[in-house]
């Protein structure tokens, strides 16, 4: 029949999964990271998902198409629950955005914040995209543009006092634990380097060897995204200081 369905653009697409957990139905899923329409019938045509995608790479088409088979739909959801697979969900605070700071910050009242520096004034973030973490930022992002890339360990704004001056000032931040996610960033930084025009890349990770696997991702990415491209490491030593 022809009827009104939901149409995907894998081009914009930026493989958030937001619309993926916007459909109630199941219709939408995560193929090698870009949404896809898997199931005509399981299209409602309603557009839940219209709004939760932040690319605008969904609309709607008429074009022939399966009827909406509700009954199918709701024997999918049993099985899946059944089974214990449950539909990707993504959290609606991973949406990709770009942030902007003040010159000088507005100092928040410390009377009843003891945790607050009682300095003059506050420093200043410089984180300038959200999200930070790797696994959760898109591989095509306009913050990418002509960037130089920090990719960081967890750890490191944490042991380094100035970690947003002496490293993020200027540049995308990534962060990452390759010990805690247990997994291999260097896919995703690769598909990162190899799509954008990154310009060089600032590699910051702890003494400890479990972020040696940072590291390796970070260089195999740059390997194997077949640029060349300025890069460094810097070491952090446990107490603060650089190695």
């Amino acid at each position: 029949m022809i009827r009104k369905i939901i149409q995907i653009d894998e081009e914009r697409c930026n493989g958030c999964g937001l619309c993926a957990s916007a459909c109630h139905e199941g219709a939408i899923g995560m193929v090698n990271g870009k949404a896809r329409l898997l199931r005509d019938d399981y299209c409602d045509g309603l557009g839940d998902c219209l709004p939760a995608c932040p690319v605008n790479a969904i609309s709607f088409v008429e074009r022939e198409a399966a009827a909406y088979n509700a009954e199918e739909v709701e024997k999918n959801k049993k099985e899946k629950l059944q089974s214990n697979k449950t539909p990707v969900h993504a959290c609606p605070g991973s949406m990709f955005r770009t942030l902007e700071h003040p010159e000088t910050p507005e100092q928040p009242e410390a009377a009843d914040k003891p945790y607050l520096s009682q300095a003059p004034a506050s420093p200043r973030s410089m984180l300038g995209q959200w999200p930070a973490q790797i696994q959760l930022i898109p591989v095509k992002a306009p913050c990418f543009e002509n960037a130089s890339l920090l990719i960081a360990a967890d750890c490191t704004a944490y042991a380094y006092a100035r970690f947003h001056e002496d490293f993020m000032r200027g540049k995308v931040t990534l962060i990452g634990c390759p010990k805690l996610d247990n997994t291999d960033y260097s896919e995703k930084l690769t598909a990162i380097i190899k799509e954008n025009s990154i310009q060089n890349v600032t590699i910051v990770r702890m003494e400890v060897p479990c972020c040696g696997g940072l590291e390796n991702a970070a260089k195999k990415a740059l390997q194997n995204s077949g640029k060349f491209i300025p890069w460094q490491v810097v070491t952090i030593s446990i107490d603060g200081k650089i190695l």
